[in-house]
């Protein structure tokens, strides 16, 4: 019996030892970050339980203001899932089904485009970023019924035929955020709040205009360095235009959220209060190419079949001095978001440590 319970006491304070060491390297990432400058929040969780957050950095160099847990950030491509979400909220409610063609409910100079095509960046639809570019006159603000026109006037060519391959593209979640519009006959960006942020009680969380973004005080504002490798904000580079004469798009960006609505909306997932397991077990399912081959992105998500931790879903997002990611070990419930507002490199190093991390919390 004494043998047994020395057994168990040995064991325990391995075990023990082996869960500071894990923690202990998340911790040293963090403050490598620390004095590299990066400046962001990161958020650890498993089973909706958050076993480490911290903020770092400023949330304007300008004024020397720092960084809170519960500040909001520009979350660009990660706003996908959300618009995909919307998609599938459309389904439930019998309003379109994921296999209906694009052009039943909008006109396209696209054949062939199913809804589900769009949903997993397998379209072959061509930029509209670069059409609008060329085009557009950047004093006035675009929306998305601007985009369509355009892409209507100047038919520029597909990227290749639907099912052919997989191309990232925001012009589909345009078109994804614009269905949602035309079959409901209501606002993309009043039908999110009504549908996903307000029963989450996501508090921060919303589709912002510039505007509405200067009046948020806990707003993290994007930076990117100067000439004299100075932080600075983000808008005052060319890079940034697009974010204004673009400003009124929906769909494959414009969410601005906090690291915790982030985790409400991860548990959220695993719920059915927003749709049926049944439909959220089909966002995480790789798309069939063609070929017969897999994409590995499902419905506003990357797919990665093995993990640490099982399968795993994740998405990254980028603008002008935001970096951030969500990443989702379906199987354990773990999950890492960071939110970074200065472009920092530092970002995946602290993806690596706090996987490492979840191990042996």
């Amino acid at each position: 019996m004494n043998r047994f319970l020395a057994f168990l006491l040995l064991a325990l304070v391995s075990f023990q030892a082996n869960v500071v060491a894990q923690q202990k390297i998340l911790k040293e990432a963090v403050e490598r970050a620390k004095t590299e400058g990066f400046s962001g929040v990161i958020l650890v969780a498993e089973n909706g339980k958050i076993h480490f957050e911290e903020a770092m950095g400023m949330r304007t160099y300008e004024n020397r203001i720092l960084l809170h847990e519960d500040d909001i950030f520009e979350l660009a491509s990660l706003s996908k899932q959300f618009t995909a979400m919307m998609i599938m909220i459309c389904k439930e409610k019998g309003l379109l089904d994921f296999d209906d063609q694009l052009s039943n409910y909008i006109e396209i100079p696209y054949p062939n485009i199913t809804i589900r095509h769009l949903l997993t960046h397998t379209s072959g639809l061509p930029d509209y970023q670069a059409v609008m570019d060329t085009h557009w006159d950047k004093s006035k603000v675009a929306g998305n019924q601007d985009i369509l026109e355009y892409l209507r006037k100047y038919a520029p060519v597909k990227s290749f035929d639907p099912g052919d391959k997989y191309e990232y593209s925001n012009t589909g979640y345009v078109m994804l955020a614009s269905l949602v519009e035309k079959v409901t006959g209501e606002d993309f960006i009043a039908l999110s709040k009504a549908w996903i942020f307000d029963p989450l009680k996501m508090k921060n969380t919303a589709i912002r205009s510039l505007e509405e973004k200067a009046k948020v005080q806990t707003f993290a504002a994007g930076h990117q360095k100067d000439e004299n490798g100075n932080y600075v904000n983000a808008n005052t580079f060319h890079s940034s235009d697009y974010t204004v004469w673009l400003g009124n798009r929906k769909g494959p960006g414009r969410v601005s959220s906090s690291a915790q609505d982030l985790l409400k909306w991860d548990q959220a997932l695993y719920t059915e209060k927003l749709v049926t397991k049944e439909t959220m077990e089909e966002a995480y399912i790789a798309f069939k190419l063609n070929d017969g081959t897999r994409s590995y992105y499902g419905f506003g998500w990357e797919i990665k079949p093995q993990s640490p931790f099982g399968k795993m879903v994740m998405h990254t997002g980028g603008n002008p001095g935001y970096s951030t990611i969500i990443v989702r070990f379906l199987e354990e419930s773990k999950t890492i978001i960071i939110l970074n507002n200065n472009a920092h490199p530092d970002m995946m190093r602290l993806v690596e440590a706090a996987t490492l991390s979840l191990g042996k919390w």
